[in-house]
């Protein structure tokens, strides 16, 4: 079963942090993933005052997290706070949402997860058709994530694998 995406309606340039998964979610992960992260959003705070925050699941792969800081700017140890509830989620369901050396792509309309290195030897060799998108995770404000989270190969990162 597919997890539904939501439809974030606001235009403010929100920071965004995207905990990308190796791997689709069971639906049942999903769901308790879900409640946490409303359990976690709904009294995160900073020096005692609530963040405007939001999140959504994207693909059902990968968690996007939205903080309104011009409204309350999040603070080291709120940070360190979404890290600990995301850590936890992470060593429960196994997801590798820390690991930063891995290629994420739309193949056949199919999302894929590599690690890097296979990735990046899989475009060389001409195992992966440049005929792809790609997920670029490096985009750290809403704006961005909106108009570049998922680009064509010939406009991502991953056009520089030589």
């Amino acid at each position: 079963m597919k997890i539904e995406e939501s439809n974030i309606v606001e235009t403010n340039d929100y920071r965004v942090i995207i905990y990308p998964a190796s791997r689709p979610f069971e639906t049942k992960e999903a769901k308790a993933i879900t409640e946490k992260l409303f359990d976690f959003l709904a009294s995160w705070a900073a020096h005692g005052k609530p963040l405007s925050s939001s999140f959504k699941i994207e693909k059902n792969q990968f968690i996007i997290i939205c903080v309104d800081e011009e409204k309350e700017m999040a603070s080291g140890c709120s940070i360190d706070a979404l890290g600990k509830i995301m850590r936890e989620i992470d060593e429960e369901y196994q997801l590798g949402l820390f690991d930063r050396m891995k290629a994420s792509f739309i193949e056949n309309g199919e999302v894929k997860t590599l690690k890097l290195i296979d990735f990046k030897s899989k475009i060389r060799s001409g195992e992966i058709s440049k005929d792809i998108q790609v997920f670029d995770f490096s985009k750290n404000t809403y704006l961005e994530f909106l108009g570049n989270f998922l680009l064509p190969f010939e406009r991502s990162w991953a056009a520089s694998v030589k």
